[in-house]
C-alpha cells in the first residue's frame, strides 16, 4: 500500500476509545474520502494505557539481512533450543538456580511504596483478578525478587496460553497475534515468552521450551524476513515496514524480541545479527542526535523509553553500555526538562499527539526519564532528572501495566538545569524561558530536519506559555492529535492562486503551499544567548519547501527577552502567492486596531503599517474535530512581517 499523502486539516471522526487499531483510521478515512481529501496520519491512535505507537500506513523497504538464508520452519535444527551453562548463584539468594540472563536489581528498595504497589499488582493478577494489559514478565520479575515459585506458575501459564492460541491460528493457516498491525507487537509478546522461558527454567517443561522456541524462532524470523514470512505450511509476507529505520518506534519493538530471545535462547544466530547489523545501526542513528530528543516529536517521541529499556537490558547481560556510547540518552533528560512548560503539567506539542491530544505529562513521560537517569553516567544529569521527577504531577505511575517501572529509583530532590534555554539542534527543536519558577514565560520553536511521518508541517512554528497556553497548536485542541498541516500551526502560511502546480503529496486543488517531508528538508536555526536568558534565533525556512515555485525565500528571527517574543519574517513570494503571519489561541481574540487581546495574551501588528486581521473559530470551522481555539491570521504583507507578542498582567 503507498503512503497515504499529508493533506491541510481534515475533518475527523471524534476518536474512538477502545484498544482496536482498524477502525480509527477507516472511520477517519471514510470521513474524508468523500470530500476528496487524502488522510495524513496513522493507523490507529487510541488513547489506551499502552499507547501503541502505530505508523501511518506501510511501504515496503529493501529486505532486511536474512540471518541463516532460507526460509526457517518451527523444525529446523538451527532452532533448537541451546544447551544452558552451568548453574550460577541467583540474585539475592545463595542457593543455587538454572542460570538466567544477568538483571542488575541493586536499584531495588523493597520499603519503598513503589515496591508495595508492584507486588500487589502482581498478586492480585496471581490470586485471578489480572489488571488491564497484565504481562507474564512482572510475575518472572516479581519471582526473580521473592524466589516464590507461584509466581513461576504463573507466568508458565500465560506464556502457555499465549503460544496455544498462537499454534491453534497457525493450525489454522492463519496468523497468530504477535503478528498483527506488521509486528508491532513482537517485542512485549516474545520478551513473555523469552523472560518466563528464562528465570522460570525449572517451570518450564521440555515439550513447552520446544513449542516455545519454535514459535519465538519463527515470529523473529519473519520480522526480518518480512517477504519470506511464513507460519506453519501458510506464506504470509508482511510489508517489512521500519525493519531498516532504527529512529522508529517498531524497529524498538523488533530489536526488543530479538535481543530477550537470543539471551534467553542462547541463539548464536540473533546475537550475532544484533551485535554486527541492528544495534551498530541503533548507536549510529543516535550518534547523529547527540542533542537528545526525537525527530518524531514529543508524542511519537515518548516510545524512546522503550529504547532506553533495551539499553538497560543489554548492559546488565552483556556488559555492553549503548547508552553512554554516545550523548544522545543523557541529552535526552535536557531536551524533556527544558520541553516541558514552567507549571511541569504539560510539554512541548511537536508532531503528532495520538495517545492524547493535549500534552499533559503521563505515565510514559515517567517511566522515559526513570530509564534515562538509571542509565546516564552524568552525575549532573541525574540530577536534573531527580528534579523534575519530583517536581512533576505524576509522582507514581497511574496504570498498573507500569509499576514496575516505578521500581526504578527517582533520586532525592535534585537541581534544575541553569541555562534557560536549550536548543536540540540534531531535531531542530528549542526550549526556553525566563527562569525557572512556576509563573515564568516559555517558548518553543521548531527549525530542523522533517523527515519523519510523525512529525508535522511546523517549521517556522513557535508556542509561548505563562501560568497557561497563550499561543499552542491547534492540534492540541482537535480530537485526533494529528492535524499536520501548517495551518494550525504558529508559523507563516502561503497561499498560491495557481494551485494546478505539483506540490510535494498535496492534493493539486491546495492552496496552502505545503512543507515537504524529505531527507533533505532540513531548515537552519542560530540560537544567539543575551543577558538575562534573552535570545536571539535566527532561522531559515526556505529548504522545507523545496524549490516551490511559489516561495523563493523565508527566513524568521525571534526575539526572546523581558516576557515578550518579537517575531520578524522576511520572505520573497512568486507570482500569485500570499503571505499570512498567523497566531493560533485557545480563546476568542478582540481586535482594536493594530492590536489583539486573547485572554492573557497580547498581539501587537508593528509591521506593515496596512495590515489586516481576521478572525477564524475553528469549532465552528468543524466541531466534531476541534473543541475550542481560534486564529488570528495577519495579511498585507508582500515581503516582511514584524510582530510583539507579550502577556496580558494578570
Amino acid at each position: 500500500m503507498p503512503p497515504i499523502p499529508r493533506s491541510a486539516a481534515v475533518s475527523l471522526p471524534p476518536r474512538p476509545r477502545g484498544r482496536g487499531r482498524l477502525p480509527r483510521i477507516l472511520i477517519a478515512f471514510g470521513a474524508v474520502a468523500a470530500a476528496g481529501i487524502a488522510l495524513a496520519g496513522p493507523a490507529d491512535l487510541l488513547r489506551d494505557l499502552r499507547q501503541r505507537f502505530a505508523d501511518r500506513a506501510h511501504t515496503s523497504p529493501k529486505p532486511a539481512a536474512t540471518p541463516g538464508g532460507a526460509t526457517a520452519t518451527a523444525t529446523d535444527p538451527r532452532f533448537a533450543p541451546r544447551p544452558r551453562p552451568k548453574p550460577r548463584p541467583a540474585i539475592g539468594n545463595s542457593s543455587p538456580q538454572l542460570s538466567e540472563i544477568p538483571m542488575n536489581l541493586t536499584f531495588l528498595d523493597t520499603s519503598r511504596s513503589a515496591y508495595t504497589r508492584f507486588r500487589t499488582w502482581v498478586d492480585n493478577a496471581v490470586n485471578g483478578n489480572p489488571g488491564y494489559a497484565y504481562e507474564a514478565r512482572d510475575s518472572a520479575l516479581m519471582y526473580r525478587i521473592s524466589r516464590d515459585v507461584k509466581y513461576c506458575n504463573h507466568a508458565v501459564t500465560l506464556v502457555e496460553q499465549q503460544v496455544s492460541q498462537a499454534e491453534a491460528a497457525i493450525a489454522a493457516g492463519q496468523r497468530p497475534a504477535v503478528a498483527a498491525d506488521s509486528y508491532l507487537e513482537v517485542g512485549p509478546m516474545i520478551a513473555d515468552v523469552a523472560i518466563t522461558y528464562d528465570t522460570c527454567a525449572a517451570r518450564v517443561s521440555s515439550s513447552q521450551r520446544q513449542r516455545w522456541s519454535a514459535y519465538a524462532e519463527q515470529a523473529i524470523w519473519n520480522v526480518w524476513n518480512h517477504q519470506n514470512a511464513r507460519w506453519g505450511n501458510t506464506s504470509h509476507p508482511w510489508s517489512g515496514w521500519s525493519v531498516n529505520n532504527p529512529g522508529n518506534n517498531y524497529y524498538f519493538s523488533f530489536v526488543e524480541a530479538t535481543m530477550l530471545w537470543a539471551l534467553a535462547s542462547r541463539n548464536s544466530t540473533w546475537m550475532s545479527l544484533l551485535k554486527t547489523d541492528k544495534l551498530p545501526k541503533l548507536e549510529a542513528y543516535y550518534r547523529n542526535m547527540p542533542t537528545g530528543g526525537s525527530l518524531e516529536g514529543t508524542g511519537y517521541g515518548t516510545a524512546q523509553m522503550r529504547l532506553f529499556e533495551l539499553y538497560r537490558i543489554w548492559r546488565d547481560a552483556t556488559g555492553i553500555d549503548l547508552a553512554n556510547a554516545n550523548p544522545h540518552a543523557t541529552n535526552t533528560i535536557q531536551w524533556w526538562v527544558h520541553g516541558t512548560v514552567p507549571t511541569r503539567t504539560h510539554f512541548a506539542p511537536i508532531g503528532d499527539q495520538s495517545r492524547n491530544s493535549v500534552p499533559e505529562l503521563y505515565d510514559y513521560h515517567r517511566r522515559l526519564m526513570l530509564e534515562a537517569r538509571h542509565l546516564s553516567g552524568d552525575a549532573s544529569a541525574q540530577r536534573i532528572a531527580s528534579w523534575w521527577l519530583n517536581s512533576i504531577p505524576v509522582q507514581q505511575m497511574g496504570q498498573g501495566a507500569n509499576f514496575r517501572y516505578d521500581l526504578l529509583p527517582p533520586g532525592s530532590n535534585g537541581t534544575p538545569p541553569s541555562a534557560l534555554h536549550y536548543h536540540g539542534s540534531a531535531t531542530g527543536h528549542l526550549f526556553a524561558r525566563s527562569g525557572w519558577e512556576t509563573t515564568a514565560m516559555w517558548m518553543s520553536y521548531v527549525a530542523g530536519p522533517y523527515n519523519e511521518s510523525h512529525a508535522h508541517q511546523d517549521q517556522g512554528a513557535f508556542t509561548l506559555y505563562a501560568r497557561d497556553w497563550l499561543a499552542v497548536t491547534e492540534n492540541i485542541w482537535s480530537r485526533s492529535g494529528i492535524q499536520q498541516g501548517t495551518e494550525v500551526h504558529n508559523t507563516m502560511r502561503f497561499e498560491r492562486s495557481n494551485t494546478s502546480t505539483p506540490q510535494c503529496t498535496a492534493p493539486a486543488n491546495d492552496r496552502i503551499v505545503h512543507q515537504c517531508e524529505s531527507p533533505q528538508s532540513v531548515a537552519t536555526m542560530t540560537v544567539t544567548p543575551g543577558a538575562n536568558g534573552a535570545i536571539t534565533v535566527d532561522s531559515d525556512l526556505t529548504p522545507v519547501y523545496r524549490g516551490n515555485p511559489a516561495l523563493t525565500r523565508w527566513t524568521r528571527n525571534l526575539q526572546f527577552a523581558s516576557r515578550r517574543l518579537t517575531v520578524r519574517d522576511n520572505f520573497t513570494l512568486g507570482s500569485g502567492t500570499t503571505a499570512f503571519f498567523q497566531v493560533q489561541v485557545p480563546v476568542q481574540p478582540t481586535v482594536s486596531g493594530s492590536t489583539i487581546t486573547a485572554g492573557n495574551l497580547r498581539v501587537r501588528v508593528l509591521e506593515p503599517a496596512n495590515a489586516t486581521i481576521t478572525l477564524r473559530n475553528w469549532n465552528s470551522v468543524n466541531s466534531g474535530e476541534f473543541t475550542k481555539g481560534w486564529r488570528i491570521d495577519i495579511g498585507g504583507g508582500t515581503s516582511t512581517y514584524l510582530v510583539e507578542l507579550s502577556e496580558v498582567t494578570p
